[in-house]
């Protein structure tokens, strides 16, 4: 086997080339920062938000909300909460979960991960339709949580999980893997 795009912590990869559609847009998927003026268009808003909706859930609750931004103004306010996320992107999708939409207790906590799911997947398709996007945490850290309910009027039972920034990307980074087989365990620990 050739050895592939930065594959960290491993000795060989297929080459690029070889691996399918999907495979090459996981492994291209990367944490942009900084991205040029141009907009996003609604349409490709609406193919990012239904590339979200397709994401799997617990019993398909489907517990998602999501707050999509695109004023200027309210993307400044946004990123002087978060102090992690402090790039300026032309588009901000807040990911949301919807308590009582989520799976009922003991697993009401699974919002998280059909969130999280629903998240990966726009920005799987983001950087499909080229462009870039990084994820800003906001849950579990409460500050975060608050200032962010606040500035958006999130009503009670709706908990913003992240912020998705993207835009046309103003940086290029290579495709690559973070497989590291020390930390594959198989059958056990």
């Amino acid at each position: 086997m050739a050895t592939g795009p930065q594959a960290d912590g491993a000795a060989s990869w297929p080459p690029f080339e070889s691996l399918t559609a999907v495979e090459q847009t996981i492994w291209r998927r990367r944490s942009i920062r900084r991205f040029t003026e141009e907009l996003v268009s609604p349409e490709v808003v609406e193919r990012l938000l239904m590339a979200g909706m397709a994401a799997p859930s617990a019993s398909n609750r489907r517990p998602w909300e999501f707050v999509v931004i695109d004023d200027v103004e309210l993307l400044d306010k946004l990123q002087h909460r978060l102090v992690l996320g402090r790039y300026r992107p032309p588009l901000a999708i807040v990911v949301c979960g919807n308590l009582k939409r989520a799976y009922p207790p003991p697993g009401r906590d699974f919002w998280m991960q059909d969130c999280s799911a629903a998240a990966q997947n726009i920005l799987l398709a983001a950087t499909g339709l080229g462009l870039g996007s990084v994820w800003i945490g906001i849950h579990p850290v409460g500050l975060f949580v608050r200032a962010v309910s606040q500035l958006l009027g999130l009503p009670r039972g709706i908990v913003p999980l992240g912020a998705l920034y993207i835009g046309h990307p103003a940086e290029t980074r290579p495709p690559r893997t973070q497989h590291d087989a020390t930390r594959v365990h198989h059958n056990g620990y």
